[in-house]
């Protein structure tokens, strides 16, 4: 395939998906690694799309190829997250089974579930202190902890989920989009949420104004595989 004919099939898929990855255009144009890497640097100094760590984005959506930490993360939007953690928490009934993301957002929930007789799967591990220090019954997921943001992965945590079946899930991201969907900055992450909706009936995202109209660097599902729980400026997009 000539190098006209790979922009052409990177910006198509670009244009109905709003992000790719390496591997993806390496299957699809049939191509080596370096060639894909090539083609995405040289679209970026064309200003055809924009290049992340792993692949690109369209051009049109605000790029984060970063992960905040937990600290970092903890002063940001704080009522709207404690008003999205709210309505979240109202749709949690007695008896249920949930699956708790590790993040700020779904971490603001556990104080509205105090006093429900439900129990929680988690792979955070503040999380599960709160929930146990309140008398929740609580399932932490083992694996490998991450330091920036205090959730398990890791291939144990995903065969562990593998085993379980959730009434309910609710989820953190780092970005919104309907081409994208739900995006996070770590591959490993995006496979232990995905395992973990893979496992839900039914899948929440939780997620303030701010992440909308914003791509990170891995999707982990698709935009219309979960309901979303946003504030009141979270709408436009």
């Amino acid at each position: 395939m000539l190098t006209e004919q790979r922009y052409q099939v990177i910006l198509k898929l670009l244009e109905e998906k709003g992000t790719v990855t390496v591997t993806e255009l390496k299957d699809l144009l049939n191509t080596s690694e370096s060639t894909v890497r090539r083609d995405i640097v040289a679209l970026h100094k064309a200003g055809k799309l924009t290049k992340v760590f792993g692949g690109a984005v369209a051009l049109q959506e605000t790029v984060i190829p970063y992960e905040p930490t937990m600290v970092q993360k903890a002063d940001v939007n704080v009522e709207e997250k404690q008003f999205i953690a709210r309505k979240a928490a109202e749709l949690v009934q007695p008896g249920e089974f949930i699956f708790l993301d590790a993040g700020t957002t779904t971490g603001y929930m556990i104080e509205y579930l105090a006093g429900k007789e439900i129990s929680v799967m988690t792979n955070a591990v503040a999380h599960a202190k709160q929930l146990a220090s309140l008398g929740v019954k609580v399932y932490l997921v083992g694996g490998e902890l991450k330091a920036s943001t205090e959730a398990i992965i890791g291939s144990q945590a995903m065969e562990m989920l593998k085993n379980y079946h959730f009434t309910k899930g609710f989820f953190g991201t780092n970005g919104v989009t309907k081409k994208a969907g739900f995006t996070t900055p770590d591959a490993n992450e995006a496979l232990i949420k995905r395992s973990a909706m893979e496992q839900c009936r039914e899948c929440f995202v939780l997620a303030d104004y701010s992440k909308f109209n914003t791509v990170s660097s891995v999707t982990f599902a698709h935009f219309n595989a979960a309901t979303i729980i946003s504030d009141e400026n979270g709408h436009n997009i």
